[in-house]
Formats: structure tokens, C-alpha cells, sequence
């Protein structure tokens, strides 16, 4: 009787398809023309996006006071939609870059998606802070270059470092999101029947050829793209929390924050990455590429995310009380027991309560399960910017300048509009680009690397 060995990972790819069967199963939507379900799916979201583009229309035009925003309330949606897009963006990069330089083979499946929602959700947040100035036509003047007014930025404000993080990560990204694109766009120019799409495959190859020394310098850029996109996943959410942390405001002067905000990102980039990749896999059939076992490592990624943030919670408490300043213990008791203490409970309960569910097996791997999670995981970390912004602005430390903050119908037209947004370019994504890296699942399918008897693959 043969013994079993359990410490065996489980293939990448189920069912050991030909080559051949991966370019087919990957490249099939783009070949075909768009479904009924696809254009009542795009026909949503351009909804949303238009009530968006709306609100932002009646914003552009009235002026800000079409939003909640008050006196002690200066920031509401806008920065709190910012700082949830960004958190959304971090998945991907983790993903791509940083499993790749730990030799994670698992990425392949799921990296490619990962990387392009990536790039859609800092697209998405990028908008936020241009319309939280007011006047977006001004927009220019966020960025440093030499002027005939003499105008500069301040560069000691944490608003001008989330400019220069933002979108040194969105460059970074998308150029490291193309390069992976190139072999693919080769396969897809080699295969296409379409005069139109090899000529604009062949423009986006960029010469490709598939050979050993367009493979070595490939691997050479990857490899360093991926090492400069790694300090961007920490360096990008932590100076979106000095947002907060240099300042003296009760609930956001303190150093957990960096931290913090990125294991929160990182949970909730991942919340989003299962539950959009639950809908890709099941539509366009790629169940044998994007395995259960993708979404159990990811489960066990959002379990420990989610316990480092349950984590800072209770540490956030304690040093409130340790800290010995009343002020700072009042936020936090606000918090938990003062007028928006709903959302406080609904914070925990989703970011800390529910994810430890994934502790057990049969729901790590359960897809109804972890997409009821993951859904709620997103609400929750919506919710924690929710409370962050709001419970610390909304009561300082004159009772005579407390207020409340309730949201208008402009704020929730535009939060909509950003969803529309996203999952409308997420759409796009799917029909025109392969979902899936064609040329890295190929180089981690089962018999297709020599082995170590002889040089010889698999069969």
C-alpha cells in the first residue's frame, strides 16, 4: 500500500489541460461576442456610473455644500471613499509582486485580475481627492513643477505625499500590470483570424517573438518591477494614514496607524479580489485555472488580516486609556457608545467577528460561505474609514463645536457612481484583455518543467 504525502501541494491547475487547451480557455471571451448576461451587467453599472456622474455634475456646479460636510465635519464621503479605493488597490500588488518574489506558484491563476483591479481602484480613489478640493480645474496645482506665478506645493503636508504616493503606485502598477501582458499579447496576435486585432496585438507586443532572449530580458524586468512594486504596497497606505496620524485630532494622533492601515488593506483588497473572481471564474469557465484551493490560501490571507486588525482595535483602546488623556479615552468610548455606535458594532462584527469563520475548512473552500464574507468584510472596511473620519471629527475637545454628520444624497450618488466606475472598467477588462496570464499558467501546469531524472517532463 503506497503511503501518502500530505505535504504535497495540491496542483496549481486541476486536470493537466494541453497547452493549446489553456490559450483556447483563456482567450475564449475575447474571441466571442458579448452575451445578453454581459450587457445587462454593463447596463448596471453604467447606471451607477451615471448617478455618479450626476452628483458630480450638481457638485461641480452648487459647489460642495451639496454634500453633509459641516463644521466640526470638514471630511465625510470624499476621504473616506479615498482611503477605501486605495485599500482596494493593495491586493493586487501583493499579489503579483510580492508572491512572486517569494516563488508563489499559486499567484499565476489569479494575478492578472488582481493586477488590473488594482489599477481600476486607484483610478477609482485618484478621483476623490480632486473633487474633495472643490475646484478640480485647480487640480494642477497638486503637482510640483516650476510656474510663472511661483506657486508651490507645500511639501509638509500629508495631502501632497498621498499625491506623489498615489501615483508613483498607479505608474508602477500599470507598467508592471503591461509588461506581464506583452507574451500574451504575442499569443493572442499569433492565434487571431482579425486583421484589426493583430494589428493592435502586434503594436502591444512590442516586437515579441517567444524567444530565449526575449524571455531572459523578460524575466530581468519583471523581477526588478516586482521588487520596486513590493515597498509601494506598505509605503502607499501608510502615508494615507499620516493623513491622519500627524495630526492632533483625539482617535488619529498615534503610531498603530501605518500598520494598521495596511493589514486593512490588505484585507479588503483580497474581501474584493474572492468575491469579483467567485463571478470570472463561474462565467467564463475557468474553474480548472482558478481552483477552490486559490481561494482557500486567499481565505487564510483575509484570516490573518483580519485578526492583525482585531488586533489594532483592541490595542487602540488600551492605549487611549494607557495614554492617560481624557480627550483620547472619549473618542474611543464615543465610539463605541455614543450616537454612532451602530457603525462602530457594525466595524468589529465584520472585520473581526465573522472572518474568524474561516478558521474551519469546510468554509475556507465553501463559495457561497466565503462570498458572503468577503462582501461583508468590504462593508466593514468601509465602515471602519466610516468610523475613523467621522467619531473623531464629529466631537473634539470643545463640547460647544460638537456636531453630526449626515451624509446627503449627492454623497451616496457619487459613492455609487465610484462602484459604477469600477465595475464598469472591470467589465471592459474582461471582453478586451485575457483574465488569466496565459504564459505563467502554462509554466506551472503539471509535466510542463523538466524534471530532475534526465532532463525529461512529466507525462
Amino acid at each position: 500500500m503506497n503511503a501518502v504525502d500530505y505535504t504535497k501541494e495540491p496542483p496549481v491547475v486541476e486536470g493537466r489541460p494541453a497547452l493549446a487547451d489553456i490559450d483556447e480557455m483563456v482567450a475564449r471571451p475575447l474571441d466571442e461576442r458579448p452575451t445578453k448576461k454581459f450587457y445587462i451587467a454593463l447596463s448596471i453599472t453604467l447606471t451607477m456610473l451615471l448617478i455618479g456622474a450626476v452628483s458630480l455634475g450638481y457638485t461641480l456646479f452648487y459647489g460642495i455644500g451639496m454634500w453633509g460636510n459641516n463644521q466640526p465635519v470638514g471630511w465625510g464621503f470624499d476621504i473616506i471613499n479615498f482611503v477605501f479605493w486605495v485599500g482596494i488597490g493593495h491586493a493586487g500588488t501583493l499579489i503579483s509582486a510580492i508572491l512572486f518574489l517569494l516563488r508563489q506558484k499559486w499567484r499565476t491563476g489569479i494575478a492578472r485580475f488582481a493586477e488590473a483591479m488594482t489599477i481600476f481602484a486607484v483610478m477609482t480613489a485618484g478621483l476623490f481627492p480632486l473633487i474633495h478640493t472643490g475646484r478640480v480645474w485647480l487640480a494642477g496645482y497638486l503637482f510640483p513643477y516650476p510656474n510663472q506665478h511661483h506657486l508651490w506645493v507645500n511639501f509638509t503636508s500629508p495631502l501632497v505625499w498621498d499625491v506623489f504616493a498615489v501615483s508613483t503606485y498607479l505608474t508602477v502598477s500599470f507598467v508592471f500590470w503591461y509588461v506581464g501582458l506583452i507574451p500574451d499579447f504575442a499569443t493572442l496576435r499569433d492565434r487571431t483570424k482579425s486583421t484589426v486585432k493583430k494589428v493592435i496585438y502586434s503594436v502591444c507586443s512590442l516586437g515579441w517573438r517567444h524567444s530565449a532572449r526575449h524571455w531572459q530580458h523578460y524575466e530581468k524586468a519583471y523581477m526588478l518591477l516586482a521588487g520596486f512594486a513590493t515597498p509601494l504596497v506598505l509605503s502607499v497606505h501608510t502615508i494615507v494614514s499620516f493623513d491622519f496620524a500627524v495630526s492632533i485630532i483625539p482617535g488619529w494622533h498615534t503610531t498603530i496607524f501605518p500598520p494598521y492601515f495596511v493589514a486593512g488593506a490588505i484585507f479588503s483588497g483580497f474581501a474584493m479580489v474572492v468575491k469579483i473572481l467567485i463571478f470570472v471564474r463561474k462565467v467564463f469557465d475557468l474553474e480548472d485555472i482558478i481552483t477552490i484551493n486559490h481561494f482557500e490560501k486567499m481565505n487564510k490571507i483575509i484570516l490573518v488580516t483580519g485578526l492583525m486588525v482585531g488586533y489594532a482595535y483592541a490595542m487602540e483602546f488600551f492605549i487611549a486609556w494607557y495614554s492617560g488623556v481624557n480627550a483620547e479615552l472619549f473618542v474611543f468610548i464615543n465610539r463605541a457608545l455614543g450616537p454612532y455606535a451602530w457603525s462602530y458594532w457594525i466595524m468589529v462584527s465584520c472585520n473581526v467577528v465573522f472572518p474568524q469563520l474561516f478558521w474551519f475548512k469546510k468554509i475556507r473552500r465553501s463559495i457561497p460561505a466565503m462570498f458572503v464574507i468577503a462582501l461583508l468584510v468590504n462593508v466593514g472596511m468601509w465602515f471602519e474609514r466610516f468610523v475613523i473620519i467621522v467619531t473623531s471629527l464629529h466631537r473634539d475637545f470643545l463640547p460647544s463645536s460638537w456636531g453630526m454628520y449626515i451624509p446627503t444624497l449627492t454623497d451616496f450618488g457619487i459613492l455609487i457612481g465610484s462602484f459604477g466606475l469600477f465595475f464598469t472598467l472591470l467589465l471592459l477588462f474582461t471582453k478586451t484583455l485575457p483574465v488569466v496570464s496565459i504564459s505563467e499558467v502554462k509554466a506551472v501546469v503539471d509535466g510542463s518543467q523538466p524534471s530532475r531524472h534526465g532532463g525529461e517532463t512529466h507525462e
